[in-house]
């Protein structure tokens, strides 16, 4: 059975947007997942720690006949691969993969909650998100009504559509 799943992808340290575009790559290039959509890039503004560099965000789609837990292992499995290192909440990062949601079901683990309890409140995530998946729910509202109610101060288009990932180069 295939699932669609969502993911939110972000980072600050280095080439940002290249690190997430190899990353979808990796991700595609697997047998059991594959990339459905991917969000225009966008340069966002650092939320939580503010004394840091400006982030690059974006949103992706996956078809995957893993599970909710398994998505998220692969995550984590990539966060590594591309040298992410845990060191402080909302801190600079070479690369952030975050499990957004799961073919519109709920889970919940001691490592995983689906969907994602505070996507409604981060612009960086809702405003990509809208790209790709406006129709989908969190909480009482779509994702496209969130992000009409969203603050988008400081956020910037860094790429014209979704295909910016494709290319080996930055895609900007």
């Amino acid at each position: 059975m295939t699932a669609r799943a969502t993911l939110g992808l972000g980072g600050n340290i280095g080439d940002p947007a290249r690190t997430m575009a190899a990353a979808l790559r990796r991700i595609d290039a697997r047998d059991d997942t594959r990339i459905a959509a991917v969000s225009r890039l966008y340069r966002t503004p650092p939320w939580g720690i503010t004394d840091q560099p400006f982030f690059f965000n974006a949103c992706a789609a996956i078809e995957t006949t893993l599970g909710p837990r398994e998505v998220l292992d692969l995550c984590l499995e990539t966060e590594r691969a591309f040298k992410r290192e845990r060191r402080e909440r909302w801190g600079p990062r070479t690369l952030d993969l975050d499990v957004l949601d799961y073919d519109g079901m709920p889970y919940e683990d001691a490592a995983l909650t689906l969907p994602h309890p505070r996507v409604s409140e981060r612009a960086f995530v809702i405003v990509p998100l809208a790209d790709i998946a406006p129709d989908l729910v969190f909480g009482e509202r779509t994702v496209a009504e969130w992000a009409a109610r969203v603050e988008r101060e400081g956020i910037e288009q860094a790429s014209e559509d979704g295909e910016w990932w494709r290319d080996e180069g930055d895609g900007r």
